[in-house]
């Protein structure tokens, strides 16, 4: 039976959904750990800035798992790689749960890289259960696993986790993921990848184009710009705000909330005004960050802060995807899993940025400041974007793009 789903049929294969909710059993991890953060070092007995290294080492699993997996798995049995890498992935974050400091952060970086390959499988998995004119629906579906996962997976996880110590909530991540790989045998067609492959050449030849890296940097530097906050907000809202502990989870939940708000605004406006979207959610963080940093102390301002924060980081993500599927639009494989590449670099470099002010004694507070710097430095990418977009024409980079990889495919 085919396993694409009728232009007249408006629901989705359940395949699409499985995939949705194994990356959001996946994607808890993720984000959980910031959730838990002062609770894993003390228990470890490390320093804040050791225990952060563990969210260093998952991203660079995902930076350095995302590209290679995004070009393999053009020939590899979907299922086969999916359920492959969903065991690994289970399988290392039990292993870490029963070791000491280093095998955790071993398994979180082995971890990261079996994160990576499942979501740059499940992408192309996604698009090829439906057909053409769905293809954007079904990738939006998938990715909103992540979004589930933040506004869900991470403070329950951590809700969790304060009634069973820290590890009970990756616990219920091994059990989760568990469920998906069996979602996935039963619910996933065990066929090969279709026949029209994307070219590996006009991938590669994509990336050629100087104007892809430019909205990397804005990736890496935005992302890291609200990720530096929300991954120390629990230390800061214990230490600072003094919120007790049962009510942390709620509030990381209201950056979830507005995160969800974010993506429903950026998408409304993303299409026809990336640019708008863009300098709307770094100008929004610059400001944010920068209340945030003076606020700490007063809970009744914090908090609607928090839930605006959300709210400006991903009014960004639409606008991102929208500007890297409009430069790379014949070859988005490659540019597409780099872009989950970028986001994972952006979430790395936020605990050694963190730590550059809090060895020498800065207040927790630092953290946001240091967020503000970096969206303040991403307008000026964004600025230099818009005005390359307007001298290039969408239609123009088009060619460009078709240029570049018609060359490829002749060499």
């Amino acid at each position: 039976m085919d396993t694409k789903t009728s232009t007249t049929d408006n629901r989705l294969p359940v395949g699409v959904y499985l995939l949705s909710f194994c990356l959001f059993a996946m994607g808890t991890a993720e984000f959980l750990l910031a959730g838990v953060l002062p609770h894993v070092a003390a228990d470890l007995d490390i320093s804040l800035s050791s225990a952060g290294m563990l969210i260093t080492a998952f991203a660079l699993g995902v930076v350095l798992g995302g590209p290679p997996f995004a070009v393999l798995s053009l020939h590899w049995p979907p299922r086969t790689a999916l359920v492959a890498t969903q065991a690994v992935f289970a399988a290392s974050v039990a292993v870490g749960l029963v070791g000491d400091y280093q095998v955790l952060l071993l398994t979180r970086f082995v971890s990261g890289l079996a994160y990576a390959g499942f979501f740059a499988v499940a992408a192309v998995t996604a698009i090829r259960l439906v057909s053409p004119d769905r293809k954007a629906r079904a990738s939006g579906v998938v990715v909103s696993g992540l979004s589930i996962a933040m506004v869900v997976g991470g403070p329950v996880g951590t809700l969790l986790s304060h009634f069973t110590q820290w590890r009970g909530g990756f616990w219920a991540v091994v059990v989760l993921t568990l469920a998906g790989i069996v979602g996935c045998l039963l619910g996933l067609p065990a066929t090969s990848p279709s026949e029209e492959r994307p070219s590996v050449k006009r991938e590669l030849a994509t990336m050629r184009n100087p104007l892809l890296w430019g909205i990397f940097a804005i990736t890496i530097l935005t992302t890291a710009a609200y990720m530096i906050t929300f991954n120390y907000l629990a230390a800061m809202l214990a230490e600072i705000t003094a919120i007790p502990d049962v009510w942390i989870p709620a509030v990381l939940a209201l950056f979830g909330i507005g995160a969800f708000t974010g993506l429903a605004i950026g998408g409304r406006i993303s299409d026809q005004h990336p640019h708008r979207a863009l300098l709307t959610g770094s100008v929004a963080i610059v400001l944010l960050s920068l209340i945030l940093a003076i606020t700490m102390r007063n809970a009744w301002l914090v908090v609607p802060v928090v839930f605006l924060l959300g709210t400006a980081a991903f009014v960004l993500n639409p606008a991102q995807y929208g500007r890297v599927f409009t430069i790379a639009a014949d070859a988005p494989t490659l540019a597409g899993a780099t872009t989950v590449s970028a986001f994972q670099l952006g979430i790395s470099a936020t605990p050694l940025l963190a730590a550059s002010t809090l060895t020498r004694g800065a207040s927790l507070t630092s953290v946001c400041l240091i967020g503000a710097a970096l969206a303040a430095l991403a307008i000026v990418f964004i600025v230099r974007d818009r005005a390359a977009a307007r001298v290039e024409g969408e239609h123009g980079i088009g060619e460009t793009v078709d240029d570049v990889a018609l060359v490829a495919d002749h060499d």
